[in-house]
């Protein structure tokens, strides 16, 4: 089970923090990401951070404003999102899938685990 918090609404040019905890046997050991979906767009790729050696994976639109990170003792994610935009307006999905290869990452089919999704405005 995934389950994600953190989501609200804040101003452009703000931050936000989302979290993600996976529980259950089948959710250790895994990649985590974040996908986003905006009202009346297909569903997009955040981030992802590796289990197996941390290396993190950012789509364009997000690079260098936004952080994955994990603790594999706890087995949870953040997303620290700096410096936010009205685009970055959507629902905020946790996902998580194992050994998923480099060329999948940014395919939400590459992951078999979801959370319910956390709700992000940033108003202009």
């Amino acid at each position: 089970q995934l389950q994600a918090s953190g989501g609200g609404l804040v101003q452009a040019g703000g931050s936000l923090r989302l979290s993600c905890a996976a529980s259950g046997r089948a959710l250790s050991r895994v990649d985590m990401a974040w996908f986003r979906q905006a009202p009346g767009k297909e569903r997009e790729f955040v981030a992802n951070t590796r289990w197996r050696d941390g290396h993190t994976y950012y789509g364009d639109p997000v690079k260098g404003r936004f952080i994955i990170s994990r603790d594999n003792a706890k087995n949870t994610a953040s997303l620290q999102m700096n410096n936010l935009n009205p685009e970055d307006t959507a629902i905020y999905y946790c996902a998580a899938g194992s050994s998923i290869i480099t060329s999948n990452i940014r395919s939400s089919s590459a992951y078999h685990y979801w959370g319910q999704g956390t709700l992000v405005t940033v108003s202009s």
